[in-house]
């Protein structure tokens, strides 16, 4: 009796630590993927959007008003960082540099996804091997005359320029900047020579205009209207083929005699070349919720920024097209930058 016992209670014992083994076992089975998904979820830290120029312009606008939007979407803040300089190379050797994680995206341009490998003998990054995200918005320019010289329309400023070649100044926010790239298609639509001088912002080349450093600026509807409804600036055309609800009075290209002076300031999402498509596709989706938002799109408008067709193929579309167009125009022009 007393081994019976002896042997079901080690029977006992030992049935037990087997069972508490597969507890414990199967807890750390259980436990092993937290912290990998604590590390999956994305994304979990503020995200930083480089801007290639300065504060108040364009680019700078667009990107606080749809970055706060964006934020909202991601439930994470959507910091901008103005990296401005060298036509926007700065910004986009600095977004070539960054981790290809997600949390470090650029608001590319006309010049750093298409006109810079063009117009500048070395870059320090490939714009094709960015990830691509998204469009965003355009923003049809303007061309405005500062108070000196003064002219009541665009064919008097022509008349002017071809009249007196390389007397009158145009800035702009940067060499091949969208803004420098509009002065060379208004050039040769106008056959007409105007010395270029670049800003490090279309802020800054605004003030010039306003001080009479220089007597016309190129720039987007938000980064002009201001001035222009004070009476300070005076628009005469717009570059687009219709006319804008946010400067209605403003003429279109064709109206004022120059109907290939087309040009706008867009910008498009994008991220280090190696991100992975799983988070491309959702800053694509959380960018086109931002972008559907009623507030987002009345503001936009109401300040002259059309929003553009959302994801990644409606991007390289656009991109192909904007390549054909810049080689002629930058062959045409001459323009090579160091």
């Amino acid at each position: 009796m007393s081994i019976s016992l002896s042997l079901s209670w080690r029977s006992s014992v030992i049935t037990a630590a087997t069972l508490l083994g597969a507890i414990l076992s199967m807890s750390a089975i259980v436990a092993v993927p937290k912290p990998a998904l604590a590390q999956a979820v994305y994304p979990s830290k503020p995200i930083k959007l480089i801007v290639p120029f300065g504060a108040g312009g364009i680019s700078d606008v667009v990107a606080r008003l749809v970055g706060q939007k964006l934020g909202e979407e991601l439930k994470q803040p959507v910091v901008i960082e103005n990296r401005a300089g060298a036509g926007g190379n700065i910004a986009a050797q600095a977004l070539a540099q960054a981790a290809p994680d997600g949390y470090t995206l650029l608001l590319g341009t006309v010049g750093t996804q298409v006109v810079n490998k063009m117009v500048y003998n070395k870059l320090a990054y490939d714009a094709s091997a960015f990830a691509p995200i998204s469009l965003v918005s355009n923003s049809p320019y303007v061309l405005a005359v500062g108070a000196v010289p003064r002219f009541d329309d665009l064919k008097s400023l022509v008349a002017y320029a071809k009249a007196n070649p390389g007397t009158l100044n145009a800035g702009s926010a940067g060499n091949a900047s969208s803004p420098h790239l509009g002065l060379e298609l208004f050039k040769i639509a106008t056959n007409t020579a105007i010395v270029h001088v670049p800003f490090k912002s279309g802020a800054e080349a605004i003030n010039a205009a306003l001080s009479g450093q220089v007597q016309i600026v190129i720039d987007a509807i938000p980064v002009i209207k201001s001035q222009v409804q004070a009476g300070r600036l005076k628009a005469l055309v717009i570059a687009d083929d219709a006319r804008s609800t946010a400067m209605p009075n403003v003429p279109t290209s064709a109206e004022a005699g120059v109907p290939t002076f087309l040009i706008g300031s867009w910008n498009a999402l994008l991220a280090p070349p190696g991100t992975p498509k799983q988070q491309t596709t959702l800053l694509s989706e959380a960018l086109a919720r931002a972008m559907a938002r009623p507030e987002l799109k009345t503001k936009l408008v109401e300040i002259g920024v059309e929003p553009l067709p959302t994801g990644e193929a409606a991007y390289l579309k656009h991109v192909r097209s904007e390549t054909e167009k810049w080689v002629r125009i930058t062959k045409a022009a001459g323009t090579k930058l160091d």
